[in-house]
């Protein structure tokens, strides 16, 4: 733990001292926000719920989250330091597990700031019919560990290669692809369509943002984490093997 510590806090320090980091955070709450009252048309259809809101969160944390992830291990690669930093007297799990968590807590941050949206939702919602809270959570636990999924598999993407956009690309792209597996007009296409759609990150998202917390969801969105580090580290064992 100590060393994942280590690391944690040197990525962290890397994302706060990082410019990109703020124009992330700023552009995902503009869009985010924009998208919930013009978009989704909040006010067109007077309702104080946040369903057009996490509608919308899976194709945002598909685009920025990959943004997030692509610089975790192609910087590194591009610049020669990973060659030093796995030189150093630390496991290979610890030094993913340090970065990922690191990209984490800005993935936490940036849902964080989109809170005034539901102070503002619940200024315009009647007193007598005050907003139920269930499904708030609920949607923000499920954006957590859908875009917690999407970082592992974007850390994963980053291992692959030393060109940030090309790990962009490819985490885009494979999380678009899973994302819509959860689609009933695709799965329905295919053998064993409903069991296809289990492995979509979005079906199980879509029942959380509904209210419905279900264990069976939690316990698939941390086996796609662990699924996906699980592949980082082995990527990463790979180079000292060539």
């Amino acid at each position: 733990m100590k060393n994942i510590w280590k690391i944690f806090r040197k990525e962290l320090r890397g994302y706060v001292d990082s410019p990109s980091a703020y124009i992330f955070l700023i552009i995902f709450h503009i869009l985010g926000t924009s998208m919930f009252f013009f978009v989704s048309g909040f006010f067109r259809n007077q309702m104080a719920n946040l369903g057009g809101f996490f509608v919308f969160m899976p194709w945002l944390l598909l685009f920025f989250v990959p943004a997030i992830a692509m610089r975790i291990w192609a910087e590194e690669k591009k610049s020669g330091t990973d060659e030093l930093l796995l030189t150093l007297p630390l496991k290979d799990y610890e030094v993913v597990v340090g970065k990922y968590l690191a990209a984490l807590v800005l993935l936490v941050i940036a849902l964080v700031l989109t809170f005034p949206v539901v102070w503002i939702v619940k200024h315009f919602a009647d007193p007598k019919t005050p907003l139920d809270w269930g499904p708030i959570w609920c949607g923000y636990l499920g954006s957590l560990l859908l875009g917690a999924t999407l970082l592992a598999l974007g850390a994963w993407a980053s291992s692959l290669t030393r060109n940030q956009i090309i790990a962009f690309i490819i985490a885009c792209a494979l999380g678009f692809g899973l994302i819509l597996l959860g689609f009933p007009f695709i799965y329905q296409l295919v053998p064993a369509g409903e069991l296809v759609a289990r492995f979509s990150p979005y079906a199980h998202f879509v029942s959380l943002y509904r209210g419905v917390l279900d264990l069976g969801d939690i316990v698939y969105y941390l086996t796609a984490i662990a699924f996906f580090l699980f592949l980082n580290i082995r990527s990463i064992e790979s180079r000292k093997w060539a």
